[in-house]
């Protein structure tokens, strides 16, 4: 069982002079789900190399066993700070695609045409193709085979307008996840704010917030174990 975890490779907070990049727990969390699973767990990013943290998903209260387990794992912490490419990664080795959040994709992945393609093809391929909090701004320009956008038609969740304004970023950030998703066709839904809330429809699964990454990763093991 293969796993690529795609990462954010963009840490400026648009125009506030503040950094942004991946969420921490939003990483770790999945990725010992994966690896205690028995998976072998592929890292990629657009830039390669160790992928930038949001700062905020540093900070004391967002802290999670996952989080310390990640601090205490030196060989995680040295996977992390070499991954590979996106251009050089092909979908063919990977038996599923997961994205992490954090404001990060919300810039970069949203437009990567690598990543793009890779979630095409494996949606295509009938592979999992997992997204949480800020990350299924990856699927803004993602289609189906038959031209349709992604998530038309689909049930789907990530993080929410309102947990946006919570965060004091709905004016900072290029788009909102929940507008972006019900403008291209899905059928959103939430939970409060904060609380865990993941939707799978098909090979599809998202994630609403911090609190549903593990819940994800859960999720696309299922859809594997499925076969």
């Amino acid at each position: 069982m293969k796993i690529l975890m795609v990462l954010t490779s963009h840490d400026r907070l648009g125009a506030t002079g503040e950094k942004t990049g991946f969420w921490l727990e939003e990483f770790a969390a999945p990725y010992y789900v994966f690896r205690d699973a028995g998976a072998e767990v592929t890292l990629a990013s657009p830039a390669g190399g160790q992928p930038p943290l949001d700062p905020r998903s540093d900070a004391p209260d967002a802290q999670t066993p996952a989080t310390a387990r990640f601090r205490d794992d030196a060989a995680a912490r040295a996977a992390l700070a070499a991954t590979l490419r996106l251009c050089d990664v092909a979908d063919a080795s990977f038996d599923a695609v997961f994205y992490p959040g954090g404001h990060g994709p919300l810039w970069d992945l949203a437009e990567d045409r690598d990543s793009i393609a890779l979630i095409e093809a494996a949606y295509a391929a009938g592979k999992p193709v997992a997204a949480v909090c800020h990350a299924p701004a990856a699927f803004r320009h993602a289609r189906r085979p038959d031209g349709a956008p992604l998530v038309q038609g689909k049930a789907v969740t990530g993080f929410a307008n309102t947990e946006e304004a919570a965060v004091g970023l709905s004016a900072v950030v290029p788009f909102r996840v929940e507008d972006m998703l019900r403008h291209n066709g899905g059928r959103y839904s939430k939970q409060d704010d904060w609380q865990a809330h993941v939707v799978s429809d098909g090979n599809l699964v998202t994630g609403q917030n911090p609190a549903s990454s593990a819940p994800a990763a859960h999720a696309v093991l299922a859809l594997l174990q499925r076969g």
